[in-house]
């Protein structure tokens, strides 16, 4: 496929289960070459070894944190690997535990272009309930604050442009609270956000998530409080 020649799919994982493999596999195979998957390894020591290893010799770039740091400083050492190592190639990222199929990951690498960020929106119909209900409620806080509708703030697939990468880079954030601080530099910079409707898939009741429940939404709700608070100061 000729519009993706020049991006590269992001994987950030942790403790990286057996759906990690299928995932690289089918990109092989389907859609993209071994140097455009790039696997960043968010400190999950050496009983990710065999597997980590098993998609290094696919020959696809995998690169380790020592400790675990979070996803967001996962995603930045990506971006910025990408950044020096395939400048001018867009990003497209993606969970490595089941949630996303290559043909989701394809059609938003797709929707993909410059000055354009992407986001596989999943139906909340398809959601647990308890799921369903925190993307109702930020989804209503993000657009209060913002202005700014975004059906699907959590999702983990999304694209972003070449010319993005350097300032995705600066967003602050380490763990999953850096995702929403993406959407809400986009907001406030008035980046276009794009969405493109993907089935919402939950493997085992979502077991393979490493989202820590009040912790990472404390996290998430921080950011988007403050913004919202600003806003209505302002």
């Amino acid at each position: 496929m000729p519009h993706l020649e020049k991006t590269i799919a992001l994987l950030p994982v942790f403790e990286p289960g057996p759906h990690l493999s299928e995932l690289v596999t089918a990109l092989l195979t389907e859609v993209l070459r071994p140097a455009q998957v790039v696997v960043v390894d968010d400190g999950s020591g050496s009983a990710a070894d065999a597997r980590l290893a098993e998609i290094a010799a696919l020959g696809c770039t995998v690169l380790r944190l020592a400790v675990n740091r979070g996803k967001g400083v996962a995603l930045k050492t990506g971006f910025r690997h990408i950044r020096s190592r395939y400048p001018g190639f867009a990003v497209v990222c993606a969970d490595g535990d089941g949630q996303h199929s290559v043909a989701d990951i394809r059609a938003v690498a797709e929707r993909g272009g410059p000055g354009r960020i992407v986001l596989g929106v999943r139906r909340f119909d398809r959601m647990p309930p308890r799921s369903r209900l925190g993307n109702t409620v930020t989804q209503a806080v993000f657009r209060a604050a913002t202005g700014r509708t975004v059906t699907d703030t959590q999702t983990g697939l999304r694209a972003y442009p070449a010319d993005l990468l350097g300032r995705l880079c600066a967003v602050p954030g380490e763990r999953f609270e850096y995702e929403m601080n993406v959407l809400l530099h986009a907001a406030t910079t008035g980046h276009p956000i794009d969405e493109v409707p993907i089935p919402a898939t939950y493997l085992n009741g979502n077991t393979g998530s490493h989202f820590s429940g009040l912790a990472d939404s404390a996290r998430i709700y921080v950011p988007l409080l403050r913004h919202a608070l600003l806003s209505a100061l302002t």
